[in-house]
């Protein structure tokens, strides 16, 4: 049976925010070893650290139950973890009673054999992450990928009714002259773009400050050539939305860097480990395997909520400077749930 939607206290932390949106990631693991997000040898989590898929169900749920009104999926890949879609389906159960929406955020490698799946188990939205439309390029930057089955899997899920967000990551000097081009692209599709400045998250092989491109450029080069209406629109995360007048289409920016958007931040993030993390820039968290498996009722998970978000700082210490090289968490971003 659904939980019914605040059955105990909302979520709300020491400044006052409410807390409404969930992001677990499902796995560490990923297909892919895109440069700006780990390095090409990663080492990952052996399965007994990671959180079983009941595991994963009952500590969503008990978010459900407290206020918690989006849910996504993240990784690592999410979709590279077995029984992925039965999660989605056991995680449906609760929209329209307490939980609006049931999304994921994929690198689209394996969406050409799960859209279909994803769609008929509930889900109506996802995020794909994409940097370029050049094959080469698409291959430098994740290393391991094919842009061809990426593509193929984003025209599954539209084909089988999912709308798409594309998320790009703007990297200086690397895919910098091709935003434009993903704009056209998106809009000709039907799918709305977001904008990502890279983030300082664990050790890779690339160089950060010179790949850091400030989106308040990006989007004062854009307004040379198109009309940027400011909207009122958000999806429950941290983009800040414009509309294209020419093309119809949303575009957003996630700024972490440019323009702190702690203020307003909703989000905690639960790893494949059961640490649930209350900033993505910080490294303030609470362990909830440890109680999961030690057999933990629901009142000691409402009781270690509450003491989670007590934890919650008022915002992050990201900063990309030369002065400051070592990255401001020491964790990857595919562990932590992007």
């Amino acid at each position: 049976m659904p939980i019914a939607a605040f059955a105990a206290a909302p979520m709300v932390d020491p400044f006052g925010r409410v807390i409404d949106y969930l992001r677990v990631s499902v796995t560490d693991r990923c297909d892919f070893r895109c440069v700006y997000c780990m390095p090409e040898a990663m080492t990952f989590l052996p399965r007994s650290e990671v959180l079983s898929l009941e595991e994963i169900d009952r500590l969503a749920s008990a978010f459900v139950a407290r206020g918690t009104r989006k849910l996504r999926l993240t990784g690592g890949e999410p979709l590279v973890r077995r029984g992925v879609v039965d999660l989605v389906r056991s995680l449906s159960r609760h929209l329209g009673h307490g939980l609006d929406e049931l999304t994921m955020t994929t690198n689209g490698s394996q969406l050409a054999r799960f859209a279909n799946d994803l769609f008929a188990a509930g889900m109506r939205r996802i995020n794909v992450s994409l940097d370029t439309l050049d094959s080469e390029k698409f291959a430098r930057i994740t290393r391991w990928g094919k842009l061809d089955q990426v593509l193929d899997g984003i025209a599954a899920a539209s084909a089988a009714g999912l709308h798409i967000k594309i998320n790009m990551v703007a990297l200086n000097g690397v895919n910098d002259a091709e935003i434009e081009g993903v704009l056209h692209w998106t809009a000709a599709n039907g799918h709305d773009l977001v904008l990502i400045e890279t983030m300082p998250m664990g050790t890779i092989d690339d160089d950060r400050v010179d790949r850091y491109l400030p989106l308040k450029a990006v989007r004062r080069d854009l307004e040379r050539r198109w009309t940027l209406v400011d909207l009122p629109d958000s999806t429950g995360g941290p983009a800040r939305y414009v509309r294209v007048a020419e093309t119809g289409q949303r575009l957003g920016f996630i700024t972490p860097l440019t323009h702190n958007f702690c203020e307003s931040c909703n989000r905690v993030r639960l790893t494949a480990t059961g640490r649930l993390y209350l900033c993505l820039g910080q490294d303030d968290m609470v362990d909830f395997r440890g109680p999961l498996r030690a057999g933990v009722d629901a009142a000691g998970l409402d009781e270690l909520i509450d003491r989670a978000l007590l934890k919650k700082p008022k915002g992050h210490d990201f900063v990309i400077d030369r002065a400051r090289p070592a990255p401001a968490v020491v964790r990857h971003m595919s562990l932590t749930g992007g």
